[in-house]
Parts: structure tokens; sequence; C-alpha cells
């Protein structure tokens, strides 16, 4: 069984700023990576913000963008769910989970990835997300469920670490956003909390190409820009996960491998 990774994220440029380092060191070993996005970030920043086209156009660039980062780190699929950015938390949830699911059976990984139930810093669409794909996960398998089925075998959250938080807001504005009246900020989680860190120091210069991929939010990334090597060897060569179930391994060891009990010895 070819080693298979599914990641389920929000928006392009998760993959890369979140991910990037994770998911290029898998394609480079030779694992099949996939990448799901909820939408095409038409709602984001669009450079500096001056003479905004419309959604619909940011959305098209914000694609391109996100095509050419999965390439470069090599990601073998792309797919869109098709929602619009800034309202998964209105979508009908029962649709959503049938639509991941759709993805979890085409592409039969081993492991999905996707956000915290924090949605890093409280974003409404990360945590929407987070909550589906743990449904999927569940959903595909059940015996319930009309239709092939199909048994992921590890779920794992992508997790900010504390010490990692740090080094974050050294370089990057606050993550912050406000929902409902009420500012939401990154939370972090504690080292003890952590089930597997993942090296992928020797390739922070495809991570740092990819995240260059997305020009249009480079007014938020451009201080990165003035970053040393060592620097973005901190920020893109470490990646930490927890996991939220597994059918084949547990304990408290920290794992270096999300396919850690999978491997044949």
């Amino acid at each position: 069984m070819t080693p298979t990774l599914l990641a389920v994220l929000a928006h392009p440029d998760d993959e890369s700023l979140g991910l990037g380092g994770t998911l290029a060191r898998y394609a480079a070993e030779g694992v099949r990576v996939h990448l799901v996005s909820a939408t095409r970030g038409e709602r984001g920043r669009f450079f500096d913000n001056e003479d905004r086209p419309s959604d619909a156009e940011v959305g098209r660039v914000r694609e391109a963008e996100l095509r050419c980062a999965a390439d470069t780190l090599g990601i073998r699929g792309l797919t869109f769910l098709d929602y619009v950015d800034g309202r998964l938390d209105r979508a009908d949830p029962e649709e959503a989970v049938d639509r991941i699911v759709e993805q979890i059976l085409r592409v039969g990984p081993q492991v999905v990835v996707t956000f915290d139930p924090f949605g890093v810093y409280g974003h409404p669409d990360h945590v929407a997300v987070a909550q589906w794909t743990a449904a999927a996960v569940l959903s595909a398998a059940s015996a319930e469920r009309p239709g092939p089925r199909h048994q992921v075998h590890k779920l794992y959250y992508s997790v900010l670490e504390s010490g990692r938080y740090e080094l974050l807001r050294t370089h990057f504005r606050a993550l912050r956003t406000r929902v409902d009246g009420e500012e939401r900020t990154v939370v972090p989680w504690p080292a003890w909390s952590v089930s597997a860190r993942i090296s992928s120091e020797e390739h922070w210069e495809t991570v740092w190409t990819a995240v260059r991929c997305h020009r249009t939010q480079m007014a938020i990334f451009g201080q990165l820009e003035e970053l040393t090597e060592a620097d973005h060897r901190s920020m893109w060569g470490s990646q930490s996960f927890y996991r939220v179930l597994s059918l084949v391994n547990g304990g408290r060891k920290v794992e270096t491998d999300l396919f850690a009990g999978l491997r044949r010895p």
C-alpha cells in the first residue's frame, strides 16, 4: 500500500505557512500527498487592497497561487470544495462532511491532517474545517454509511506549540480576528500535549519558494524577505501535531513520523 497523506485546509496559503515543511518532506520521500482546500480565498487580502477586483477575480488569482505552491511542495492532487471564503461556519455541515468523505474515498489516505479545534487563532473557517474533517474520517469508515468505505488509520491536528508561537510573533503581525464582537487570538499548545514533531529543516528552501507563490499575500509576509537563512530554517524546519486518533500506535512517546506504526519493518 503506497503511503498516502491527505491535508484538509481552508484557504490558499494555509498549506505553505502551516504545513509546508511536512508536506514537502513527505512528498520528497515518495508519499502520495493530496490537498483539499475548502475555498479559493476570494475574500482575502489582494496585494495592498487598493483597486481590488471582484471576489471572483481574487479567487481566480489565489487559486493559481495555490496551484503554484502545491506544485512546488510536490503535492500530487489538489481539490477545491467550492465554498465561499469567510462563510464556512454557515455552510451545511452534512453536505460539507460528505464532500470530504468523497475525497477520503477517492484518495484513500492512511493519514489525514487538518487544523486544531481552535482554528489556530479562532478563525471560524479553520474551526469549521477541523470539525468537518474529524466527522468525515469517522463517516468514511462507518458501517452505517451506504456505499464504499475507507478506514483512515491516523488523524492529526496541526498545532502551534508555545515556543514556535513566540518565533512567529517575532516575524509576523499578531494573528487575531474579531468574531461576534470578541477578539480571538492564537491558542498555543503546551509542549507536553504534542504527539508528533516533524523535522523538515532540509526542505526550508522549498517551503519558502511555496510561500512566495502567494504573491497577493506578500503585504503580510513581506518581512520574511529580511530573514537570515538560520531564521528560515527555524521558521520552516519543524511542525507539531496532536494525534487525535490512531489505530496503530499510542502512548506518550513523541513521534518523528506521522506514519509511525504504519511503516513495515
